[in-house]
C-alpha cells in the first residue's frame, strides 16, 4: 500500500503545483494584458483577482489534504 500512497501523494502534489502555475499564468495575462488591451472595466478586473483567489483556496484546500495524507502514512 505504500507505493500506491506514494503515488497518490505525487499525483495530488503535481496537480497543486499545476493549479496555482496555471492559475497565476492566467491572472497575469488577464490583468495586465487582456483587461486594457480591450478595454475593460475595472469590475472586470475584480472578477479576475476573485477568480484567481477562488482557484488559490481550492489550492490551499488541496495542500491540506496533502499534509494530512503525508501525516497519517507516517503513522
Amino acid at each position: 500500500m505504500t507505493a500506491d500512497q506514494d503515488i497518490a501523494i505525487t499525483r495530488k502534489g503535481r496537480h497543486v503545483a499545476l493549479v496555482i502555475a496555471v492559475t497565476m499564468l492566467v491572472w497575469l495575462v488577464a490583468t495586465l494584458w487582456l483587461g486594457p488591451a480591450m478595454g475593460l472595466a475595472g469590475r472586470y478586473a475584480l472578477l479576475f483577482d476573485l477568480a484567481a483567489l477562488a482557484a488559490l483556496v481550492y489550492a490551499m484546500v488541496n495542500i491540506y489534504q496533502l499534509w494530512r495524507m503525508r501525516r497519517d502514512r507516517r503513522g
